[in-house]
């Protein structure tokens, strides 16, 4: 019996899978098991082509392929390369265990590649599970960004079948490259950025509150809500905000690569975050995921390690609304069928953005109101209480001026929360001020006299909930890092509760 190694998936990561074979005497036949999806079973016949064009005399036995473990579902033309190269090198003693084999063959034994492959080996990759790997040649130029792997890229079965008779002779076809992005490094670990701003924060005039805590939210990762008059600039805030963001780890570009190519996107390998805008009309298995029979990521797992913009968030359907606050709160999305249960991360920044009113002139000086007391009111009921206390920046957009000038550009927004990013991580800080648990409260939120007092005054004034004390904590954390200050001081603490929504 031989073995190699190939995979599948299991939610969004993948999960090893044994590619065992047994050639015995008995009346000729090619079967495979081990619950193997059709595009599985097909392999059979794409194997049998691919050997036949390439002069191997298909083996007149009992062919038995297994992928083991028996009880997950297989799927994908990856196991084509894996299933043909242990018919064709039955005969050899060498132990090929050690290695990993991906591609779909064609009927002349052409290796190609497929989408499933780059998420499929980055995510063995983050498991330390796969060190040697058979691939697609035309592979090698995405996968060569995984570190610790080392790939072996053949154009032909002809070839993988030279390679692994070889084996020992044999090198890897690229090195590993870096990721080519100016960085800053802490305790050995690089953060990459780009100074690519493709959207500038110097085409917003005037608006200086909320450019303000657009760079409150980008620092610390808050989650924040823009409340304003059609036009006042709302997501064109929003959607600068994504570049200055936070530097990346390596780790985190490659995760946002991996999602990129589980939604059929080309990798770019940019230390971007991701930015996803769902429309209001969208359903909730496309924002959250689902499936009746596998359950599919959707917008919410999308935007891990990014932003997540809802635009005219009032007009999102209130199911959708309340099955957000899990992942704002646990930055993870669990997904229940019968016949999966899947766990995705969700670790992502909430932008919210919605008018005052429903036709949108309620804080408009030059337009009139034509909404009534009610439709105002049930315009704004549609947020629920629980779902605005995960709000930790709430804006009220002022109106637009003639006189209104540009003040910053987004180099120089970005530099500032490069370095208070920067400061955080100085004092042993691993994650971002948004999504600090109790315990990291205590430790790094320090407040002094002064601004204990004044929390506790609030406290009291505003009846804030457990959950609105941390947000107020740690919003105030942020704005010490932006002015580099190791205690939490009064003004700090003042200009955090001045994002509380009212």
């Amino acid at each position: 019996m031989k073995k190699v190694f190939c995979a599948t998936y299991e939610g969004i990561d993948a999960k090893v899978v044994t590619v065992e074979s047994t050639l015995t005497k008995g009346l000729p036949s090619f079967t495979i098991v081990g619950m193997a999806s059709t595009a599985i079973s097909e392999a059979k016949e794409r194997s049998k082509s691919a050997l036949l064009s390439n002069d191997f005399s298909f083996p007149p036995k009992r062919i038995t392929i297994n992928l083991a473990p028996s009880d997950v579902k297989k799927e994908g033309s990856q196991f084509d390369l894996s299933i043909a190269l242990l018919i064709a090198l039955d005969y050899i003693e060498d132990d090929l265990s050690e290695w990993f084999v991906f591609g779909e063959l064609g009927l002349d034994g052409a290796v190609k590649e497929n989408l499933q492959l780059y998420p499929l080996i980055l995510s063995l990759a983050n498991q330390k599970v796969i060190k040697k790997a058979v691939v697609p040649y035309l592979a090698l130029e995405k996968l060569s960004k995984i570190p610790d792997v080392e790939f072996y890229g053949v154009n032909t079965l002809q070839e993988a079948i030279e390679l692994l008779k070889n084996q020992q002779t044999a090198k890897p076809s690229i090195e590993s490259t870096s990721i080519n992005y100016p960085f800053i490094e802490m305790e050995n670990q690089k953060y990459y950025y780009t100074q690519e701003y493709i959207d500038d924060f110097s085409d917003v005039k005037g608006q200086e509150v909320a450019k303000r805590s657009a760079l409150i939210s980008a620092t610390g990762f808050h989650n924040i809500l823009f409340e304003g008059s059609p036009g006042c600039g709302k997501s064109m805030i929003a959607k600068r905000l994504r570049y200055i963001l936070p530097p990346m780890s390596s780790d985190e570009i490659l995760d946002v690569a991996k999602l990129q190519a589980l939604d059929l996107q080309e990798p770019t390998f940019k230390p971007y975050r991701e930015m996803r805008s769902p429309h209001h009309s969208s359903t909730l298995a496309s924002i959250f995921g689902g499936g009746s029979h596998k359950a599919q990521i959707g917008e919410v797992g999308l935007a891990h390690r990014g932003i997540l913009f809802f635009d005219e968030l009032p007009h999102f359907s209130k199911n959708v609304l309340e099955a957000l606050r899990e992942p704002m709160e646990d930055n993870k999305i669990r997904i229940s069928r019968v016949n999966s249960k899947v766990e995705y991360p969700a670790d992502f920044l909430f932008i919210g953005a919605m008018n005052p009113c429903p036709c949108g002139n309620l804080l408009n000086k030059n337009k009139e109101c034509r909404c009534s007391d009610l439709e105002i009111k049930r315009y704004k009921n549609r947020l629920s209480d629980p779902f605005l206390d995960r709000i930790d920046l709430s804006v009220i957009m002022q109106s637009v001026d003639i006189n209104d000038k540009t003040s910053y550009t987004s180099k120089e927004l970005h530099e500032m929360v490069i370095k208070a990013n920067l400061f955080a991580k100085k004092r042993g800080q691993t994650t971002f001020n948004a999504k600090l648990n109790d315990s990291d409260i205590e430790k790094f939120c320090i407040l002094n006299d002064e601004s204990k007092t004044v929390l506790d005054m609030a406290i009291g004034r505003f009846d804030l909930s457990f959950r609105s004390i941390k947000k107020v904590q740690k919003v105030a954390r942020t704005i010490a890092d932006l002015d580099s200050s190791q205690t939490i001081k009064k003004k700090h603490i003042l200009e955090a509760l001045s994002y509380r929504r009212r």
